[in-house]
């Protein structure tokens, strides 16, 4: 598997991208265990990041991962918890006139 890291996972990991070996498909949720079993750091964004698997994102960590994918690691970026709803930056306004 080729893993690719960006912005504050691949500060986490120290690299932007590395090959993983695995003899059959994982689960994604175990190669994050594994892939974050060296760094407390790159744990705790690889228990948050958003992950695509060959360009798709994936979203159930039960997705199997085939040995050849691509992986890309995307951490959740820095000012989106502070957007409301779809992105929104206007603060909620009052229902007062």
């Amino acid at each position: 598997m080729r893993i690719r890291y960006f912005a504050g996972a691949a500060e986490a990991a120290g690299r932007t991208e590395q090959e993983f070996s695995s003899d059959g498909p994982l689960a994604l949720s175990d190669l994050a265990l594994r892939l974050g079993s060296g760094s407390e750091r790159l744990a705790r964004i690889l228990g948050v990041a958003t992950f695509l698997v060959d360009g798709e994102p994936t979203h159930d960590r039960a997705t199997p991962v085939a040995p050849g994918a691509t992986v890309d690691v995307l951490p959740p970026f820095a000012g989106a918890e502070l957007l409301g709803p779809a992105g929104a930056t206007d603060p909620p306004r009052s229902s007062r006139p």
